[in-house]
């Protein structure tokens, strides 16, 4: 039976890659440099559809994986299977299997993360990265989870990812509700992000979900088949994969010690989102000192789900840099 995903993407590919079976989906004629979009949490490659479909128009070449944890790829039980050396050897792996020797890697949110360490872990096989909402950023003077429970709380997202089985349970318990509360536009999610009237902590997603009354159809970013591609995915996955990326902050941080603290001799673009509480452009702020080849731009009334929310004015900007960059 097709599913709300397959009659919405290309054919689904397979690769054996890094250990892992990686589900993908690519499109255009296989010549000139490919460009390989990673997605971020709660996500798929099915985000990056209408970028699949301006590059397929534009005859460039373009990927899109389903990454480790996630969609139709294999998802490890070991939380330190989803390490920044692993998220990044999956990427290289995806090359090898392709027969390419460099790509263009566009990453928004934990994509974002991982794509900006592929110059640093990975410099040969890097022609251009493209950083959508997730800024480059440099490593921090300090574990990042102690800082992030410092200063937004226990209820932070992230920190209370870190606990085994609570945050997965809470957000597998009714997946539509759990979609329907990330994938919305810029006000709602600001909103959720806020501390509570009463106090607390500041992006306490959890708290602000099990609050959320699943009634609500204000602001809802995708239409029923969208949504419906998500939902199906979850419901047959669950978050655990994707959440596993965020358990390994500290082990990341403490493994990235000596790698370089700058990225020279690569094009780069960074995209940024106007309204993204999660994501700010003051985030981006301060990059030019650390990348020797970056352009910057900004897209208006965009919040979190840019190339969801903006698709036209993000494909323009990738599309108009490949050109200039990596003319065909």
């Amino acid at each position: 039976m097709s599913t709300a995903l397959d009659r919405q993407m290309p054919p689904v590919k397979h690769a054996p890659v890094n250990g892992i079976d990686m589900a993908y989906y690519e499109v255009g004629p296989r010549e000139g440099v490919p460009i390989v979009f990673c997605h971020g949490f709660p996500e798929l490659a099915f985000s990056w559809r209408h970028q699949l479909k301006a590059c397929e128009a534009a005859g460039r070449w373009a990927i899109a994986p389903d990454q480790r944890g996630y969609g139709r790829t294999s998802r490890p039980e070991a939380v330190t299977d989803y390490d920044m050396e692993h998220l990044t050897g999956d990427l290289v792996g995806l090359l090898d299997h392709l027969g390419v020797e460099q790509a263009v890697f566009v990453g928004h949110d934990w994509g974002g993360i991982v794509v900006w360490q592929l110059p640093l872990m990975h410099p040969d096989r890097v022609a251009g990265i493209v950083g959508l909402n997730t800024p480059f950023m440099r490593r921090a003077p300090l574990d990042p989870i102690e800082g992030m429970r410092k200063v937004f709380g226990e209820d932070m997202y992230i920190v209370w990812f870190q606990k085994p089985g609570i945050a997965d349970a809470a957000l597998a318990a009714d997946v539509d509700k759990t979609m329907r509360f990330f994938m919305r536009k810029p006000a709602a999610i600001a909103q959720a992000a806020a501390a509570p009237p009463a106090g607390g902590a500041t992006f306490a997603f959890g708290e602000a979900l099990k609050a959320w009354d699943k009634a609500d159809t204000a602001n809802q970013l995708l239409s029923p088949e969208e949504l419906a591609a998500f939902v199906e995915t979850f419901e047959a996955t669950g978050f655990t994969g994707g959440i596993n990326w965020y358990r390994n902050f500290t082990r990341n941080w403490e493994r990235s010690a000596d790698l370089p603290t700058r990225i020279d001799g690569v094009p780069c673009l960074m995209i940024m989102a106007e309204k993204d509480a999660v994501l700010s452009p003051a985030m981006a702020e301060g990059m030019e000192e650390v990348i020797s080849d970056l352009e910057k731009a900004l897209i208006k009334d965009s919040g979190h789900w840019t190339q969801q929310e903006k698709p036209d004015e993000v494909n323009r900007l990738i599309l108009d840099w490949m050109d200039r960059r990596f003319p065909k």
